[in-house]
């Protein structure tokens, strides 16, 4: 019986320390620090920006914008009268917070019908897809950031028809990001990881 509660309680404390997987990296200011907490991200930013042309630092900016590195990250609930939940903003979900139509547009195209938004290595491939296709179809450059974000939040459609201009906290918001995308970039280079 002894054995049996020593064991129950050992699985019950792994089971304990085992959550916050989608925790996300600390000093998320700098990039340097980011990858050194995790390394195989880095790896997997460079495969995809081997595959897509997306550089890493679009990447890292972006994914900072969306979820923050949270890999579970969810859109808020809205709420009737301020207090009945009336389910979620929309269906974005993971690090790169793609929506469920659009995820599953990218399992189709590129035949990954098991990856998942909230494995990385997934959600950077998603991203590096989206922005691949948002420079075939709409002319903008892996390196532009700003307008790379401004497709990938409005959708290719809503970018073409500048939906963006109508929104001063996104055009705030997207140059947000391409001031983080710089600094990540002087960063990697500092740090040799570029």
């Amino acid at each position: 019986m002894k054995k049996l509660f020593t064991a129950l309680a050992f699985v019950l404390l792994v089971a304990a320390c085992g959550g916050g997987g989608g925790a996300p990296p600390r000093n998320l200011d700098n990039a340097c620090s980011i990858v050194s907490q995790r390394a195989s991200w880095l790896k997997e930013m460079k495969a995809v920006e081997r595959k897509w042309g997306i550089p890493v630092h679009v990447q890292m900016a972006t994914i900072h914008q969306e979820s923050k590195f949270v890999s579970d990250a969810r859109t808020p609930f809205r709420y009737a009268l301020g207090v009945i939940p009336m389910g979620r903003q929309s269906s974005a979900y993971g690090f790169s917070q793609a929506l469920d139509a659009t995820w599953k547009e990218y399992q189709v195209d590129q035949r990954k019908f098991s990856s998942k938004r909230d494995r990385f290595r997934d959600a950077v491939d998603f991203m590096g897809w989206y922005m691949h296709g948002s420079t075939e179809r709409l002319g903008i450059s892996k390196y532009d950031a700003r307008s790379q974000y401004l497709a990938y939040h409005e959708g290719r459609t809503g970018f073409a028809r500048g939906s963006y201009n109508n929104k001063s906290w996104l055009l705030r918001v997207s140059q947000e990001v391409a001031n983080r995308s710089d600094m990540y970039r002087y960063q990697l280079i500092s740090c040799g990881k570029a």
